[in-house]
């Protein structure tokens, strides 16, 4: 899923929740890649945005501190821009569950105001980050990602016959970021001794920070507008992450917690019938494409009736001694090989 002909060259990219995980990985990729890009990293918390400036300087990197829930603000960032990239989000499920309408106004009201501010300010191409959790949603993160994926599809509606178009990038649990189990994992394992796990036969998609960057590249080579894109990527037991970990630690089994899933999906069996396999992806072809009377790209096949892509049922599965190679970041560290 890497891009082949994408030229960010002389670009200026907007950045929204660009000081997260991905938003270093994204900075530093485009930075190495489009040394003559500009990268406006929109985000409210001075103080990352200021750990992020000791890393990459002042260059070709701009600091807007700034709240996709502030349209007026939105609206100034999006300005003169060429792409945006929409990572903010409220992303932990218990924070989401005890403060509903926060979520609300971060993830749907801020990505409608991206939405609004792009097609303002004509911004050719906008690609929006989703999760795994927004299939068949067991929480209010996943619902509010949902409705963002919506959003952001209907949104080459609003922008009609201009040029700015939409598209969404959807992926699972990404290895090592913030809020992931792996940091959990190594704190228990330092101060414990012993390592929580819900239940044994969960199951995850994984993929790592430079896959994720890959995969939005990807979107912005390929977009036409409308377009959710999911990468094919390995599934995990969790119960293999932790023996990679820590071979023969002690474990505590706390059960499912609530809104969480026991196996994850990325693909729904109603999906599929407007998707194509297009390699190294999925693409999600909008079912209304009101905004043009053109066909979809279909540069790829078409799924069997009734197919999911789910992470217990994937065809490829990493095994402890390659979850080993995956925490030290290497994309291509591992194998694919049939569960």
């Amino acid at each position: 899923m890497k891009p082949t002909n994408l030229n960010l060259a002389g670009k200026t990219i907007l950045l929204t929740g660009g000081t997260g995980s991905f938003g270093h990985a994204f900075v530093e990729r485009v930075s190495q890649e489009w040394p003559d890009a500009t990268i406006r990293v929109y985000s409210r918390d001075e103080l990352k945005q200021s750990e992020m400036r000791a890393r990459f300087g002042e260059r070709n990197v701009r600091y807007l501190i700034g709240d996709v829930r502030d349209r007026p603000r939105m609206s100034r960032a999006a300005q003169g821009c060429d792409v945006i990239v929409h990572a903010a989000a409220m992303k932990q499920v218990p924070a989401c569950e005890y403060n509903p309408f926060e979520a609300v106004r971060t993830n749907v009201l801020g990505a409608q105001h991206v939405v609004d501010s792009a097609i303002d300010a004509r911004v050719p191409k906008v690609v929006a980050l989703s999760t795994d959790k927004a299939v068949n949603p067991a929480n209010l993160y996943g619902a509010t990602k949902l409705c963002a994926e919506k959003i952001f599809v209907q949104g080459n509606a609003y922008a009609a016959q201009s040029e700015t178009r939409f598209a969404c990038v959807r992926y699972g649990n990404v290895v090592g970021s913030r809020g992931s189990v792996v940091p959990l994992f190594r704190e228990q394992i330092a101060t414990s001794g012993r390592l929580t796990i819900t239940d044994d036969r969960m199951t995850r998609f994984w993929i790592t920070l430079p896959q994720a960057v890959d995969l939005v590249l990807f979107a912005l080579e390929n977009m036409e507008g409308g377009e959710t894109y999911i990468p094919k990527i390995p599934s995990m037991r969790v119960a293999d992450l932790a023996e990679a970990m820590a071979p023969g630690l002690p474990r505590d089994i706390i059960g499912i917690r609530p809104g969480e899933k026991l196996h994850e999906q990325m693909l729904t069996a109603d999906e599929s019938r407007h998707s194509i396999d297009a390699g190294s992806v999925y693409v999600v072809h909008p079912e209304h494409a009101w905004w043009t009377d053109a066909a979809p790209k279909n540069d790829g096949a078409t799924l069997p009736e009734g197919f999911e892509y789910s992470s217990h049922t994937n065809d490829w599965w990493i095994s402890a001694e390659e979850l080993r190679a995956l925490l030290q970041f290497a994309p291509e560290a591992h194998t694919r090989k049939a569960a």
